[in-house]
Order: C-alpha cells, then sequence, then structure tokens
C-alpha cells in the first residue's frame, strides 16, 4: 500500500496567499520527485480541545489558522528517495519559497496506509 506524509501547522490569516504560493510551488516540487498526490487544507471547523486539540497542538493564535496536508507516495522507500531529493531542490530553500509560517510549529509524520474504503 501507498505512504502518506501528514502535516499540521498555524499560519497567520493574513498569509493565506502567500501559503498557496508556497504550497502551489511544493506541489510541484513534491510531484517533480515522485508524490502521488499533495492536498492542502485551510481550517474551516477546527474546535480548541479541552485537553487536547489540532489547535493546541500547534499553539493557534487567534489570528491564525489550522491547516492540514498531506503527501501521498507510491511506497516509503519513494518518499524517502523523493525527500532527499526534495531537500536538495533550489524551489525549497528559504529564500527561494519562504515559509510563511513559523516552522517550529509545523507537526508532520509519515504513516503507512492500512486500509482505504
Amino acid at each position: 500500500m501507498y505512504y502518506v506524509d501528514g502535516f499540521v501547522a498555524a499560519v497567520p490569516n493574513k498569509n493565506k496567499d502567500r501559503y498557496l504560493k508556497h504550497a502551489t510551488i511544493a506541489a510541484e516540487v513534491f510531484k517533480d520527485h515522485g508524490a502521488l498526490q499533495i492536498v492542502e487544507t485551510w481550517g474551516d471547523d477546527v474546535p480548541d480541545g479541552e485537553v487536547t486539540s489540532l489547535p493546541m497542538a500547534v499553539k493557534c493564535q487567534a489570528d491564525e489558522t489550522v491547516v492540514f496536508s498531506w503527501v501521498t507516495w507510491p511506497s516509503k522507500q519513494a518518499r524517502q528517495a523523493g525527500w532527499e531529493k526534495i531537500m536538495a531542490d533550489p524551489r525549497m530553500q528559504g529564500e527561494e519559497n519562504p515559509m510563511p509560517f513559523d516552522g517550529k510549529r509545523l507537526i508532520y509524520g509519515g504513516f503507512q496506509a492500512i486500509l482505504e474504503c
């Protein structure tokens, strides 16, 4: 089965257009290096929790929105090879494509797909 990278971040509302530009460039890079699909979502109904929640996890401020994104790869091996190339790609360097959010509050991880219905 395929492999998925998942991401959650808090993006300043004023940077929504900048985020979309950043994500569009990143999506091209990911596809060029083997990704099957990239999905970017802008939080619309992301409630605060009492113990834990997505906003709490990324320390979302009042003037920010939680974004949730994922990248689908054909396999973990393809993901590993792709990431090496992505990190070396000039289009992903900070000078070329700066992150319009605090990268220190980005949560990410890789997941092996186990069920698809």
